[in-house]
C-alpha cells in the first residue's frame, strides 16, 4: 500500500455529492493498493474461477457526517482485477470504476523477510507494486492508534460518485489489520496511461509512505444511494 501527498484540488471533481475530504495532519492522501481475494463470495455464492484473485486500486480518503458522527470512507479513482466478469458484477453492483487487465503476483517463501509484489500489464506494459518487511520479525505487529497507519487503515465506508447528483454508500467490515515493519518499497513501470492525473505525484519517490498489512476477513454490504444530501 504506497501512499502519497496530494494537493487537494486534484481531487475536487472525484469527490461524491454529500461527503468531504478526510484529512490527516491536513494533509490529502491517495493511495496505491494491491491485495488478494481469497474465498470470494458474492451473496453467499462462490463463483467457479472467479474464487481468488488480485486487485490493486487507487483510492483516496473521504467522510461524510451522518446522525451527528462522520462515517469515514474510501473513494476508488480506478480498480483493477484479471477478470472480465469481475469488472462486470463489481460495477453493477456498485458503480465503481474496475477494468480488466493481465495481473501477476509474487509471494516470498519461507517468510523472512516478507516480500510481496503485485503487477499489472497496460499497453503491452508490466507495471509493479512491491514490497519487503524488515528481517529477523518473527510476526506482525500492531497499527500504532493515532498513526497514519491507522488513519488509512481504519476507513469503514465507501462511496461512489455514480453522478453529479448521486451517490452511492455502503459498509466495510474487517477486525483493524496487523503490518510488517517495513525494509524497502516501490512503484516501478509507466503509469501515465492509467493515472494520468496523478502520475508526475506517484513518480517521485521521496513523496510517498508505505504499509505491509497481513489482511483479514472482510465484509462488503449491499450499497445503497443517497438522496436530499
Amino acid at each position: 500500500m504506497l501512499n502519497y501527498y496530494v494537493d487537494r484540488q486534484l481531487l475536487a471533481s472525484y469527490v461524491p455529492r454529500g461527503c468531504e475530504l478526510d484529512l490527516f495532519q491536513d494533509r490529502c492522501y491517495i493511495s496505491l493498493v494491491g491485495f488478494q481475494f481469497l474465498d470470494t463470495r458474492v451473496m453467499g455464492v462462490r463463483i467457479p474461477f472467479h474464487v481468488n484473485f488480485n486487485e490493486v486500486n487507487l483510492r483516496f480518503y473521504v467522510r461524510r457526517l451522518f446522525g451527528g458522527q462522520w462515517r469515514r470512507g474510501v473513494v476508488f479513482i480506478r480498480e483493477i482485477v484479471p477478470r472480465r466478469l469481475i469488472s462486470w458484477i463489481a460495477n453493477g453492483l456498485y458503480q465503481e470504476n474496475y477494468m480488466t487487465l493481465p495481473m501477476r503476483q509474487r509471494f516470498s517463501d519461507p517468510h523472512d523477510p516478507v516480500q510481496v509484489e503485485y503487477g499489472w500489464r497496460f499497453q503491452s506494459q508490466w507495471t509493479r507494486l512491491w514490497g519487503e518487511s524488515l528481517a529477523g520479525w518473527n510476526s506482525p505487529v500492531d497499527i500504532e492508534e493515532g498513526s497514519e497507519a491507522e488513519f488509512l487503515t481504519e476507513h469503514y465506508w465507501g462511496y461512489t460518485k455514480v453522478s453529479q447528483d448521486k451517490t452511492k454508500e455502503y459498509e466495510v467490515r474487517h477486525p483493524s489489520w496487523q503490518v510488517w515493519p517495513l525494509a524497502d518499497f516501490g512503484l516501478e513501470g509507466d503509469i501515465s496511461g492509467l493515472y494520468p492525473e496523478f502520475s508526475d505525484i506517484m513518480s517521485r519517490g521521496k513523496r510517498f509512505s508505505a504499509l505491509l498489512g497481513v489482511g483479514s476477513a472482510v465484509e462488503v454490504f449491499a450499497g445503497r444511494n443517497l438522496v436530499d444530501l
